[in-house]
């Protein structure tokens, strides 16, 4: 009787290899750009992975563990020197594999307090990562930048939202991973 070959996708498609590289690549041009003035950092924010719905503060689904590792691997390359969540379970299980990869504390901020976080993040001058909400990811990244941005629908989970701040400009990038959960 002849084996039976089963295929099973690989967790880090092309695209999330791609959208790695490029993340990579957007970091270092704008580092190069700014060579002469040690205040350029990157502030990467993201929403966290997808959770359980049963619960008023639930954890991650495994597909959102999935996600969850999957961001930790994207960011394997990338300088990332503070990391942020709000206290519930899904943001900080989100943050907890790039938490242990980087060996960052996780350090919390109330969802509530987006001004206060992004006068943190500004006066702080750092690399970080920001795992927020899907009404607080792209608001905070708005007002780092300037720019008013509302929130977004609850089932968008592959957006990266990249602001790069410089002395004389702040730039915003959103992003996309084609993350694909293993099992659903």
């Amino acid at each position: 009787m002849p084996k039976k070959i089963v295929y099973t996708k690989p967790k880090f498609t092309f695209a999330c290899a791609f959208a790695g590289i490029l993340l990579l690549l957007l970091s270092t041009y704008a580092q190069a750009e700014a060579q002469e003035s040690n205040e350029l950092f990157t502030i990467y924010l993201v929403r966290h992975s997808e959770k359980q719905s049963l619960e008023s503060d639930p954890p991650l689904t495994k597909c959102g563990v999935q996600r969850s590792e999957s961001l930790s691997a994207l960011f394997e390359a990338v300088p990332i020197e503070a990391l942020y969540s709000t206290e519930y379970k899904r943001t900080q299980s989100t943050a907890l594999p790039t938490s242990i990869a980087k060996d960052l504390a996780i350090q919390s901020y109330e969802p509530q307090a987006l001004e206060e976080i992004a006068r943190q993040l500004l006066h702080a001058q750092q690399d970080a990562l920001v795992v927020g909400h899907s009404n607080t990811t792209a608001v905070l990244a708005g007002i780092l930048v300037g720019e008013k941005m509302g929130s977004f629908d609850e089932s968008i989970y592959n957006r990266i939202y990249q602001v790069v701040i410089s002395k004389d400009d702040r730039r915003l990038h959103i992003l996309h991973t084609a993350f694909q959960c293993a099992e659903r």
